[in-house]
């Protein structure tokens, strides 16, 4: 037999052999996304909402970029742990990612029972998407401009103040009872089933303060029968700049800034993150996708997977603080 035959096989034989044995990261890596294949962008909350908006527009402009199918799938329930539970589960391949507000990672921890997830094991972080604050409105019968005039009027007329809250341990229940403790005040807390049926409550003058998000409270504002009295953020809001924060009306610690997120499953490939990352930041920063958030008061802010993990444990550690300042029993 002709030896150069066998030096061929044998060499082929080694290669192939030594391909085998090598580890995963060392071998050439599939392109991402793969042809044909659908990125799932799974969503805690009903179709028609705020967040599935949002979701929506990240994803029509993230699969022009791609070329393929990018699905936003709505998985409400749970305080958004279904939708979280089920991205925990998937596979770490990249097609299965999470678009989540801050309150999933920062807030559930601390005021629910328990969570089927661990923040900061359980998902790979890829990129900020977006940052908005909530404000506080009040009803126009009540006779104050701003949250320093609220806190004066509860002074001065104890136990007579109402507020709203779209549920017990929401954000908008934990920054009214924050607010009554950091300024000496007392307050009845309202709780409701959801963010409409609080917000027509107080268009109705039922009761008389609510912390809100910035599209609802800019929109019904325009009704005249509300008024923003302070934004919960470090900064003014540049869809509202004339309304205040709360630092700025000298009632400090209010300025937990609510963020959205875009996470995947734990154990993602280090190549697929930068590639997921670099995309993402190319959509969220589309003149589409930002206007997109300024129109709902939300302000687009793509950011590293490390700034993410950062922003992350910030927010535990506020909520966390807070939750105990205010000695709030998880239920």
């Amino acid at each position: 037999m002709d030896s150069s035959l066998i030096s061929r096989r044998h060499f082929s034989a080694l290669t192939a052999a030594a391909a085998l044995a090598a580890p995963l990261s060392a071998l050439p890596q599939a392109a991402f996304p793969q042809p044909g294949r659908p990125i799932r962008l799974l969503v805690g909350l009903a179709a028609g909402g705020s967040l599935d908006g949002q979701a929506r527009s990240v994803a029509r402009r993230l699969a022009e970029l791609t070329g393929g199918q990018v699905v936003v799938e709505n998985k409400p329930g749970a305080s958004m742990m279904l939708s979280a539970s089920e991205v925990m589960r998937a596979n770490p391949d990249g097609y299965t990612l999470l678009y989540a507000p801050s309150s999933l990672f920062a807030q559930n921890p601390h005021t629910l029972p328990s969570v089927p997830y661990d923040p900061f094991k359980d998902f790979t972080p890829i990129t900020l998407a977006a940052r908005g604050p909530l404000v506080l409105t009040v009803h126009t019968s009540l006779p104050v401009q701003t949250a320093k005039d609220l806190v004066m009027w509860a002074k001065a007329n104890p136990g007579k103040l109402n507020f709203a809250s779209f549920g017990t341990g929401t954000s908008s229940h934990i920054y009214a009872l924050a607010f009554a403790r950091t300024a000496g005040i007392e307050v009845t807390h309202v709780p409701y089933k959801g963010t409409a049926e609080a917000a027509r409550d107080l268009l109705e003058g039922r009761v008389q303060a609510y912390f809100d998000a910035a599209p609802t409270a800019i929109s019904n504002t325009a009704t005249g029968r509300i008024r923003m009295v302070g934004v919960a953020s470090p900064k003014r809001m540049p869809a509202a700049p004339d309304v205040p924060t709360f630092n700025e009306q000298g009632i400090p610690g209010i300025d937990l800034t609510s963020w959205i997120s875009i996470v995947g499953p734990a154990k993602m490939p280090p190549d697929v993150v930068a590639r997921l990352n670099a995309l993402l930041v190319q959509t969220l920063n589309s003149p589409d996708v930002r206007e997109f958030y300024a129109k709902g008061a939300w302000e687009a802010s793509p950011s590293t997977p490390a700034e993410l993990t950062s922003e992350m444990r910030i927010a535990y550690d506020k909520w966390g603080a807070m939750v105990k300042a205010i000695g709030f029993e998880k239920q």
